[in-house]
Parts: C-alpha cells; sequence; structure tokens
C-alpha cells in the first residue's frame, strides 16, 4: 500500500428525503466512523487517527477477508437490531486486556463497510461512487463480524422512510458519480434525518437556577470557521439527565479558564469560560439567520471527535441535490446559436480528477475567464484586470453562466454578432483541490503550468448585483 493516511469524505445535511436517478442511498450508521488499512497487519484509524483495532480485536477478522485495501466504514454495536452508540463508547473507553475482552464476548462490534479508497498499492479517490463499489465488492468478502454496506438506488423516499420504521437514523444520499473527496464536506454525499444534528465544541456555562443551581443552566456552544477561529451559535439546556448534570460540572472544574472570551455573548457576566476540549452532538431545528441553532437538544457527548473537527461548515444550510449538467447548461445554451458559434455544445465525458482553466477572451473589453469544475459544468467568472499572482491580490470577478465541461479545451474565435463575440485562447490550464465549497465562498489550490497555490473566491454581499465576487490570492 502507499502508506497515505486518508481523512474521511464528509457528508452535509439535506433538508428532507428525496429520489433521483442520479444518486444511491444507504443507510446511516450510528457509530464510529473508521479507514481500516488491511494486508498481512491490520490498522484501523478514528476520525483523529487513533488506532481502534485494540479495542475491537475482532476486527482482526480483516486480514482474512481481504489483501492490501483500504477501506471506509462504520463501526457499531447492534442491540435489539439498532445500533447503541452508549455501548460503543463503552468499549471505546476499555484499556485494560480483560475488561476489552469482556465487552468483545457481550457486545460485539460490527464493521459495515461502504467504500474502497485504495487497491494494491493504487489510489482509487479520483474513480466514480458506483465503479468503487464494485472494487469493493470483488475485493471483501463479508465474515462474522464485516459486512458491506447495501445500497438502494433513485427510490430514496422510500427507503427513508423503511429506515425510520426499523428505529434507525437516517439515510445518506451519494451521487453515483462521485469522487472521494478527503476530509470534504462538498454536497456530493447528503445526510438525511428527522432533525438535524450537529457536534459542537462546549466553551463555557451559564449558571443554574432552582433545581439546578448546583449545577449549570446551559452549555455555551461553538464552532470553528475555516481560518480556525470559533464562532458562536447558541445554547444548550435540555436533554441532560441529572447523572450528566453532575459529571459534567465536576469535568468543568478541570476545565475553568481566565482567558479572553472566545466570542461575544449576551449576558457574559453569567458565563463561566472553559477550555474547549468537550465535544457534543445537539439535535436542532433549523439554522437562524444569525447563525444560531434553533431548539437545540443535546443528543450525547462525544469523546470519539476532537474539538477542531466541529467546524462551521456543519451547519451551512443545506442545499437539495445538484441539477443534472443539462439542466445547469440551460442559460449557456439559451444565449448561444451553435449553428454559428463554434464554441461546444457540452457533452464530452469528464476524466479523472478536477479541473480549472484561465481563458483570455477579447471581446468588447479584455478580461480573462476563470473556470472552475464542479457537478459535472465549469463554474464561471470573468475577471476584467486578469487572475492575481501574489500573495494578498485581489481582483473583482463577476460570475457568469456556467459552462460545459469540455469548454476547458476551447479555443478560436467567436463570430461578431454572437454572445461573447471576439477571441478566445488557453491562457493557463491545470488541476485544482477544493479546500471549501460554500455559496459565498470558495477555497482552492490550483496547480496549472502558470497559476499555483491557495486562492480564495469572496462573494460580495454589499454589491448591487450579487454575482459580484472578489478574487483574492492567499498565502501558500
Amino acid at each position: 500500500m502507499s502508506g497515505h493516511i486518508y481523512r474521511p469524505m464528509l457528508a452535509k445535511d439535506a433538508p428532507a428525503p428525496f429520489s433521483d436517478k442520479d444518486w444511491v442511498f444507504e443507510i446511516k450508521w450510528d457509530g464510529f466512523r473508521a479507514i481500516s488499512y488491511i494486508n498481512h497487519t491490520l490498522s484501523v484509524k478514528s476520525r483523529n487517527e487513533k488506532e481502534l483495532k485494540y479495542n475491537f480485536p475482532e476486527l482482526e477478522e480483516l486480514t482474512h477477508l481481504a489483501r492490501n485495501i483500504v477501506v471506509d466504514g462504520e463501526i457499531v454495536v447492534m442491540q435489539a437490531g439498532k445500533p447503541d452508540f452508549q455501548a460503543l463508547l463503552e468499549r471505546g473507553k476499555a484499556v485494560l486486556p480483560r475488561e476489552i475482552e469482556r465487552r468483545r464476548e457481550q457486545e460485539p462490534a460490527t464493521y459495515v463497510v461502504f467504500d474502497v479508497l485504495e487497491k494494491d498499492g493504487k489510489p482509487l479517490t479520483k474513480l466514480p461512487l458506483l465503479e468503487r463499489k464494485k472494487i469493493l465488492q470483488a475485493s471483501l468478502t463479508e465474515g462474522k463480524y464485516v459486512l458491506l454496506s447495501d445500497f438502494i438506488e433513485e427510490k430514496g423516499e422510500a427507503y427513508y422512510s423503511l429506515v425510520l420504521e426499523k428505529g434507525l437514523e437516517g439515510v445518506v444520499a451519494k451521487r453515483k458519480d462521485s469522487q472521494y473527496e478527503e476530509g470534504m464536506r462538498t454536497g456530493s454525499w447528503l445526510k438525511i434525518k428527522e432533525l438535524k444534528t450537529c457536534d459542537c465544541v462546549v466553551f463555557g456555562y451559564r449558571r443554574g437556577e432552582k433545581s439546578r443551581e448546583k449545577t449549570f443552566g446551559s452549555l455555551v456552544l461553538g464552532l470553528y470557521d475555516s481560518e480556525g477561529k470559533p464562532v458562536y451559535v447558541g445554547n444548550v439546556g435540555t436533554g441532560f439527565s441529572e447523572e450528566m448534570l453532575k459529571a459534567l460540572i465536576d469535568a468543568f472544574e478541570k476545565l475553568k479558564t481566565s482567558a479572553e472570551a472566545p466570542f461575544k455573548v449576551e449576558e457574559e457576566e453569567k458565563v463561566t469560560w472553559l477550555e474547549p476540549k468537550i465535544v457534543c452532538e445537539v439535535a436542532y431545528q433549523v439554522l437562524t439567520r444569525d447563525m444560531r441553532l434553533r431548539m437545540p437538544r443535546l443528543k450525547r457527548l462525544r469523546d470519539d471527535k476532537s474539538p477542531e473537527q466541529c467546524t462551521l461548515d456543519q451547519i451551512a444550510e443545506a442545499k437539495k441535490p445538484e441539477a443534472p449538467a443539462a439542466e445547469k447548461l440551460s442559460e449557456y445554451a439559451a444565449k448561444r446559436r451553435f449553428e454559428e458559434t463554434p464554441e461546444p455544445k457540452g457533452g464530452e465525458k469528464k476524466t479523472e480528477g478536477l479541473i480549472f482553466v484561465v481563458q483570455e477572451h477579447h471581446a468588447r473589453r479584455l478580461h480573462y475567464d476563470l473556470r472552475l469544475e464542479s457537478g459535472g459544468v465549469l463554474k464561471s467568472w470573468a475577471v476584467p484586470k486578469g487572475i492575481p499572482q501574489a500573495s494578498g491580490e485581489r481582483r473583482l470577478a463577476v460570475q457568469t453562466e456556467d459552462h460545459p465541461y469540455d469548454y476547458a479545451g476551447f479555443e478560436g474565435t467567436i463570430p461578431k454578432g454572437q454572445y461573447g463575440a471576439g477571441t478566445v485562447k488557453i491562457w493557463d490550464k491545470g488541476s485544482f483541490e477544493p479546500k471549501l465549497w460554500e455559496d459565498d465562498k470558495i477555497e482552492f489550490t490550483l496547480n496549472g503550468q502558470t497559476l499555483k497555490g491557495r486562492y480564495v473566491l469572496v462573494r460580495l454581499k454589499k454589491a448591487k448585483e450579487d454575482n459580484a465576487w472578489l478574487l483574492l490570492k492567499g498565502k501558500d
């Protein structure tokens, strides 16, 4: 194997179940996410790269079921036909060999495998999901403690209803053509549950009153933005048992801090600030406009997740599944008469890897078109003064209609009288790696012949037109 340590691909929240022929649907398992590196020896890594094989020795079975392969899945402990996360947590905390063995016999774990990332030293992450699924089925045999995740195509709404009837948490929807984007939450995978949930960091607590006078009233919650700065997302004061209230207030004694408050909150004088060490999962109804969790309720504490993994992109309002490429290109097609312009109509199949292109466009005014591949099309911005190449430089970028994938190879002259009339030639091209892709902000790294390094696109919210962005060259 390559020796590369893979980061799990992440899923965004979806607003509702849906059906779509371009998607598959799997059960969302309530367990520990784990990537397994299988050869003569075994390594099972958690999301924060903790070695899990010692706590779950039954997973050594993997070395007899596959060879020279890296797979992604979820470790669960099943009780009465449903995952029991509390039992799983207890297994994860066990340290003594005798205790680990006792729990293995009483509460055996199951590893549900849903993806393959590498085989015989060759990375597979750039392959479409369905192709990876076929390779996985041919490469891994099921065992006593290892299962392959079933999935259903297209009929997401019916499957979601069935899953809820069984008392399970929900489903994960995945685009059939999705690549495995390490550590990313791009929207190619969506989690669909009855309530939205978010893993938050406990930054402090508010004093309790009456029956909670000796413990606390609510926890002060935050998430980290893309620059690692904490952002306040609200308080949670429900969902606690008496035992949890007492255990937490005891734990808080060691975490109290006199450091400056990480963010502003109302009635700050009632808050006791803590070192950000505790992670909890919170269920909530909706996200308010000022980025607060509405009607939050504590679901559980999460010892399996580090505070640094609790990022703001979890609560970015989820979008419905992207429209097919043909639908996205309707504006592009409407502006052109293909019997007169040499521009491509679209239809060329994409190759492996995400591509970008910058085209020098001598139209009525010279400008440069930046195009980034996303969802089968090229998202496009016209940059009048050219692409910045020095750190700190910034340029106005005006978003235009999506272009077809094969426009990346287009050079030629668009005739007079046609939309965008003028000469187009490729100025730079290559691959790119997205780091963050949200409605108002896109961070990415370019690897072109001329352009290299980190870039950021930020939508200008106060601009008269909502298609005005700022393109910045970041520090590498």
